[in-house]
């Protein structure tokens, strides 16, 4: 019978992380962190010899709210920037996402449109 390798340890909440840590569990990859940093000022990890990143908790939730930002609420790396640079990103200060236009019934619409597109796109490709 083998055993398993114990499983990572998990650090204090207040422990620093390195980049390979934060990246897994935020579920993005190291290089996007890295880009990150040049795009967003307010991350600036601590780097020891070789370079090597080290992520504060106030780190970590930055990052954390720049993904959601960018991958949940759909804004843009300059939209984000903007809520930065204006005042943080409190969930006070957020402002609402606008609506698109034309409410459920235009989305309903391209919904429509988009499945007739797939129906003959998968029509062409079974030819």
């Amino acid at each position: 019978m083998s055993e398993s390798p114990p499983a990572r340890l998990r650090k204090a909440a207040t422990a620093f992380r390195t980049i390979s840590e934060v990246a897994d569990d935020l579920h993005i990859p190291q290089h996007v962190l890295r880009f990150w940093e040049t795009k967003f000022p307010q991350l600036k990890p601590l780097k020891r010899g070789g370079g090597r990143r080290y992520y504060r908790p106030e780190d970590i939730g930055l990052l954390r709210r720049i993904s959601d930002l960018l991958y949940t609420q759909g804004y843009t790396i300059k939209g984000v920037q903007r809520l930065l640079r204006d005042g943080g990103l409190g969930e006070a200060e957020m402002p609402a996402p606008e609506p698109p236009e034309g409410g459920p019934d235009s989305l309903r619409a391209i919904l429509e449109d988009l499945e007739d597109l797939a129906a003959e796109m998968h029509a062409l490709a079974s030819r």
